[in-house]
């Protein structure tokens, strides 16, 4: 017979997927009417910024989780991924909080400026642990 397939695998895969593409997705919207991707963020990194720092582990451990899926030696990670992730985000947002200038104006209206990337990154987050945490 056939590979036993675990669909809650499969589940948390796709959850790191929609992070992965929210990431891409314009998430929040600036001052002056523009829009910025999670790359917009990571572009400041020689600054050493929490911004610049927890959009990079954002991105790195949506795509670490995806590709834990196809590798068996990484399957064991894939929590480690997940958290990585979402440990991306909340320094992410700590640094919109924290950091001064125009971050700092954006951070205090982060929910009014949120945008559907934004918003996928969280539903990504949440379908991937219940993908993981789900006993099938």
């Amino acid at each position: 017979m056939g590979k036993k397939v675990n669909l809650m695998s499969w589940l948390y895969c796709c959850g790191m997927l929609i992070t992965a593409i929210g990431f891409c997705c314009p998430m929040i919207k600036g001052l002056f009417g523009s829009s910025a991707n999670g790359f917009d963020f990571i572009k400041n990194i020689e600054d050493g910024g929490f911004v610049a720092i927890g959009a990079l582990l954002i991105f790195v451990g949506a795509v670490a989780g995806i590709v834990a899926q196809f590798v068996p030696q990484l399957k064991g990670l894939k929590l480690i991924f997940l958290l990585v992730s979402i440990a991306g985000g909340v320094i992410l947002v700590i640094g919109f909080l924290t950091n001064g200038g125009i971050y700092k104006a954006i951070g205090k209206q982060l929910l009014k400026r949120a945008l559907f990337g934004f918003y996928l990154v969280i539903v990504g987050w949440i379908v991937a642990c219940v993908g993981y945490f789900s006993k099938k």
